[in-house]
């Protein structure tokens, strides 16, 4: 099973990274994988992604999430919803990419009020782009960030069911 991490800060070293890796790897325990995994960091790959012409890292980076069968898909809330870096990313998917991956979003926030935007915003995307979203995607405020473990635990156990019956039923249908 292949376990990748998209995270779309355009930071290198994010708070955003270092919780979606460990979400990732919380998850991939649960449902039988070990480690979390391969992680896309768009923050290395900003510079090509508006680039003229094709890019090997960004074909790569393409590549990996398109076949990733479990996709936790990471951003900071900038001005209420994930980043244009992502975005650009991920807008260079063609439709249905993500058939047969389970997506997972993450939202990383500095207000309560912007909780909503995982589910309003970032899922939506991921659906459009032919993934299955298990409920709930993952809004974390900044100040949750120092416990994280409290915070992924509890995520993990809700949404690993679900993405587990999710992967059987897609192996079936191979």
């Amino acid at each position: 099973m292949s376990v990748v991490t998209l995270v779309g800060n355009p930071r290198s070293g994010s708070r955003t990274h270092e919780a979606a890796v460990r979400a990732a790897g919380t998850l991939a325990g649960r449902i039988g994988h070990d480690g979390p995994g391969e992680v896309v960091d768009l923050s290395a790959l900003a510079p090509l992604l508006l680039a003229p012409g094709a890019s090997a890292g960004v074909e790569v980076a393409l590549e990996q999430v398109a076949e990733a069968q479990v996709l936790v898909v990471a951003s900071p809330v900038y001005k209420g919803g994930y980043t244009g870096l992502l975005k650009a990313f991920l807008d260079r998917l063609p439709g249905g990419a993500l058939a047969g991956t389970v997506a997972l979003p993450l939202l990383v926030m500095g207000d309560a009020r912007h909780s909503l935007a995982v589910e309003v915003h970032l899922r939506p995307l991921l659906v459009e782009l032919g993934a299955a979203v298990p409920t709930p995607g993952l809004a974390l405020l900044e100040s949750q960030l120092a416990d994280l473990d409290a915070h992924l635990g509890p995520w993990a156990d809700r949404v690993a069911p679900q993405t587990a019956a999710l992967l059987a039923e897609r192996s079936v249908a191979r």
